[in-house]
């Protein structure tokens, strides 16, 4: 089991705040260090205000040295897919090849709102996803020396060279991820190296597990030689060394620990949460995304790192 921290930096988190999350995390032993993408905040006043993912992504890229990097997940509303490629690819390069992609179709509507960025209805958004996805991997496929075009209803390109490569082969690795059985699973077969399941209890990523591993099938993934999905999953954390402690964190951030539990988390003594997160390796999770919430609780992760990790 491998284990990434994992943050909401639209809450309220200087660049600073997430060089120093970031920097822990690696020196903790974790295997990643992710965050959202997201300009508006969900609760509280957001200060001192957004930082964008790939901005923080490259920066971090050359403070740290060894932890993985990456968005869960990139919206696809905020990039066009052609210079999101060259960037992602530019900030692999930078990181010596530690970077992964997460990349979905966007959600959050007040934050569009709020910055201009425009909206398109839930069904042109899985449409400009899939294509986004086929120009990424496409370019990031294209032999050095060869051409890429893309005649999309959403995205064109026309002899495009295609460079950057990332340092990664055959590319940067992507995650896709949800809680729909039909449409995320598809394209994660089709796509994606991960496939992640937020937020939900062990019963349902069973279930997404089994939808993806039909989609799997359906489109000939083993047949074609790839490699078969990882298997993952985000949930917020609450770990404490005693009662109290876990208390005192879940007030903290504003959540009941007996929910987290039953729906979008594990929370509870170090024995406590191995017990839940065994539960989803027991579906076939081979990492976890921790929702840190809390990113001024450092000693949060050192107990992670020291009671929980090695348990797994």
């Amino acid at each position: 089991m491998r284990l990434c921290i994992f943050t909401e930096p639209q809450q309220g988190a200087s660049y600073q705040d997430l060089l120093r999350i970031a920097r822990h995390t690696e020196a903790c032993g974790f295997d990643g260090f992710f965050r959202s993408d997201h300009y508006l905040t969900m609760g509280g006043t957001g200060l001192p205000g957004p930082t964008d993912a790939w901005l923080t992504l490259a920066a971090l890229a050359v403070q740290t040295s060894r932890v993985r990097l990456g968005t869960l997940v990139t919206s696809g509303t905020f990039r066009l897919p052609g210079p999101l490629a060259i960037g992602v690819a530019q900030v692999d390069a930078m990181s010596g090849g530690r970077v992964e992609l997460g990349l979905g179709t966007g959600w959050f509507e007040a934050e569009h709102e709020a910055y201009g960025i425009p909206f398109p209805p839930a069904a042109e958004r899985f449409a400009r996803l899939t294509e986004q996805l086929e120009v990424i991997t496409g370019l990031w496929g294209t032999p050095v020396g060869d051409t890429f075009d893309y005649p999309g209803t959403y995205y064109q390109l026309a002899g495009s060279p295609a460079l950057p490569k990332p340092v990664q082969s055959p590319g940067v690795p992507v995650i896709v991820g949800g809680k729909g059985l039909r449409r995320t699973p598809e394209l994660a077969a089709r796509f994606a190296d991960e496939f992640n399941v937020p937020f939900s209890s062990a019963d349902e990523v069973g279930r997404s597990y089994a939808a993806v591993a039909g989609a799997c099938e359906r489109t000939g993934r083993e047949a074609s030689g790839r490699r078969p999905l990882v298997l993952s999953a985000a949930l917020a954390v609450l770990c404490g060394r005693t009662d109290a402690e876990v208390r005192r964190r879940a007030e903290a951030i504003g959540r009941d620990p007996e929910e987290m539990r039953t729906g979008y988390g594990v929370a509870g003594t170090p024995e406590q949460v191995v017990e839940q997160i065994q539960a989803y390796a027991a579906h076939g999770a081979g990492r976890i995304f921790l929702q840190v919430l809390d990113i001024g609780d450092l000693d949060h992760l050192d107990l992670i790192a020291a009671e929980v990790a090695p348990r797994l």
